[in-house]
């Protein structure tokens, strides 16, 4: 009998598990389940069948991670859900796999999905995302790498959301938020930089600076209409890589930017 494993928890024959997994009391592992080395699934967790956890992932109590998507247009097809390496989920958190149009929902490495977050089929998510308290995500949303969501925030199918975005809590994201920023309000809107984030990851002030320039196109006293913004930005994108990523963000919103 292996002692990091409870004698209550149900595992299917099937399902691989790495060095080290510790699994509590009355959770379930799935067919066709892959545990990295050293994951942690907490009690009465589910991991149900087509999920791939990285190393050193920890989940919580009751947790629900690869359920079937709750979506009409799922018809039993063999997708997955893949959760990156040390991210943590919290309890009561449900993570739906994908449907037969992006096949995989990914959730990147280092993450902390904390209690009850719900991210939805077909959803990417970058590295060392923080999603609060009860943050929703509907289908097909993309997350960037270092974004933070506050407490109770939602997100509308397809939205996208640039890395290093801070989002206020309880805040319904309808319009795509780029890189950098921080969103606030209902309706969302563009409240600034995340200095304090940007600044955690090494902007040094110029460079944040910069970026603030850049933004002012868009959301300024004086800001222009996208199309002439970009314009205007597209002079820049030889330079900087910031403007690059900014300019290219943008022209791909299909669901259009949040307001100034």
């Amino acid at each position: 009998m292996n002692p990091l494993i409870h004698p209550s928890a149900v595992i299917d024959p099937g399902a691989q598990l790495g060095k080290d997994v510790q699994i509590g009391p009355y959770a379930v592992i799935e067919d066709n389940v892959v545990l990295g080395d050293g994951c942690r699934i907490g009690p009465q967790a589910q991991i149900c069948w087509g999920s791939r956890l990285g190393a050193e992932v920890q989940v919580y109590h009751a947790a629900s991670v690869g359920c079937l998507p709750q979506d009409l247009k799922y018809h039993g097809e063999e997708t997955s859900l893949e959760v990156g390496a040390r991210t943590v989920i919290r309890e009561y958190v449900t993570l739906a796999r994908a449907t037969e149009e992006a096949l995989v929902t990914r959730v990147g490495a280092g993450c902390l999905l904390m209690a009850y977050v719900h991210v939805a089929h077909d959803c990417q998510i970058g590295d060392g995302c923080i999603f609060s308290n009860g943050v929703q995500l509907a289908g097909h949303v993309k997350v960037g790498d270092n974004v933070i969501m506050g407490g109770t925030s939602v997100a509308h199918q397809f939205v996208r959301i640039g890395s290093h975005a801070f989002i206020g809590g309880a805040t319904a994201v309808g319009k795509d938020v780029p890189p950098y920023i921080m969103a606030n309000d209902n309706p969302l809107r563009y409240c600034g930089l995340n200095s304090v984030g940007l600044a955690r990851r090494g902007f040094d002030a110029e460079r944040q600076r910069r970026i603030k320039r850049m933004y002012r196109l868009f959301f300024g006293k004086n800001s222009q209409n996208v199309s002439l913004a970009l314009a205007e930005l597209a002079g820049l994108v030889e330079m900087d890589e910031d403007a690059r990523l900014i300019h290219a963000f943008i022209t791909a919103s299909e669901r259009g930017i949040i307001r100034g």
